[in-house]
């Protein structure tokens, strides 16, 4: 039998407590600062290290750990060309990038979330006190590598899961709201550039990032997309044909100002510890378009859309979600499925087609019963 590099991670890690983490860093001060915050927590521990590109995929193959810490840039092999090979070889491995908090950083960050990467921590800051840069990327570092590995931890038993849904009215579709988190980089990379140029509504997306990143991928996507892609901005009038990508930092909501639906943001308190936040978003074009919402939940840790897609339920709207298999990590739509909210459940490569259906065939029934 020919050796299979991923079969054989899986059979050694698939019973490993706690979490076993590899750090790859060319820098000793950021490898120690991530194994003292790793540390500090019982389901976790640091497998080993790894200073520079060709040593990490050596360690990788002697280790096998279950989610891999990848700074960007180190000497000879810098962190895109080792997560290129780790995908190669180890296409289901969690990686997460350590990147820096600059236009430089955000961009190659984006560039490894095309290319896999399974997430990303922001580096220390030098706007931060060391208190609470530390204080950050330990929350976030924590929080994210349960998620993505949450196969080798304890799990709570789940909540039965249904999609059933009772018969409704199907009315015209005149907004599609997108919500998602770990994962939505990739996600909205695939599918907004099959949406076509004359969808004859306006979409709306909240992407759990901070400023910079949300302006450099509003700006990526709008290089592929047939579709104007661009960040929020306050008294935006939403149009057909175009998209608008939460900015970092700041919740985004719809108002209505005669005929006309003007965007507005905000810097209200987070909510599911986000800002923006997915629900924000929800309940707002719930309360503003009605009826005529199309809600879509894809892959992203936590529970943020959850509420927002009961809101846009309850209004008369609909809400689809990414399925398991593909999402990078099915929480936020897996809560959705929970809750009884969703729809229908598709692949991610199934979602834009569905939405250009939807759109389509609402507005042309809309058309036709008119008088």
């Amino acid at each position: 039998m020919r050796w299979d590099p991923l079969r054989q991670w899986r059979l050694v890690t698939a019973d490993m407590r706690p979490v076993r983490v590899l750090i790859v860093d060319d820098s000793a001060v950021a490898r120690k600062l991530l194994n003292d915050l790793l540390a500090s927590d019982p389901e976790i521990v640091v497998a080993g290290a790894a200073g520079d590109g060709r040593q990490a995929l050596t360690r990788i193959r002697e280790l096998k750990p279950d989610l891999v810490m990848l700074d960007i840039d180190m000497p000879g092999m810098d962190g895109l060309g080792v997560l290129v090979e780790i995908r190669k070889l180890y296409p289901r491995l969690p990686v997460v990038m350590f990147s820096s908090l600059t236009e430089r950083g955000a961009m190659v960050t984006l560039d490894a979330l095309a290319r896999g990467a399974s997430d990303y921590v922001a580096k220390p800051s030098p706007s931060e006190t060391p208190e609470r840069s530390d204080e950050r990327v330990h929350k976030e570092l924590i929080r994210k590598i349960k998620s993505l590995c949450g196969e080798h931890l304890p799990q709570p038993k789940p909540e039965p899961a249904s999609t059933r849904v009772s018969a409704r009215p199907q009315s015209r579709i005149d907004v599609v709201a997108i919500g998602t988190s770990t994962g939505g980089p990739g996600a909205l990379s695939e599918l907004i550039p099959q949406l076509p140029a004359d969808l004859p509504v306006p979409i709306v997306i909240v992407q759990h990032m901070p400023p910079l990143f949300t302006r450099l991928l509003a700006e990526r996507l709008n290089t592929i997309a047939p579709l104007e892609v661009r960040e929020g901005k306050e008294g935006e009038k939403l149009r057909r044909g175009q998209v608008w990508i939460a900015p970092g930092d700041h919740h985004m909501t719809v108002a209505r100002k005669g005929s006309d639906f003007l965007l507005a943001l905000n810097r209200d308190p987070e909510e599911n510890s986000c800002r923006p936040a997915v629900d924000v978003l929800f309940r707002s074009v719930a309360q503003t378009y009605g009826a005529n919402v199309l809600a879509v939940v894809l892959t992203g840790m936590g529970s943020d859309g959850t509420l927002g897609a009961a809101a846009v339920r309850e209004a008369g709207g609909e809400v689809i979600v990414q399925d398991e298999a593909s999402s990078v990590v099915w929480g936020m739509p897996g809560k959705v499925v929970a809750a009884h909210l969703a729809d229908r459940i598709f692949p991610l490569s199934g979602i834009a087609p569905e939405v250009v259906r939807r759109v389509s065939m609402r507005r042309a029934l809309a058309a036709a019963a008119r008088p």
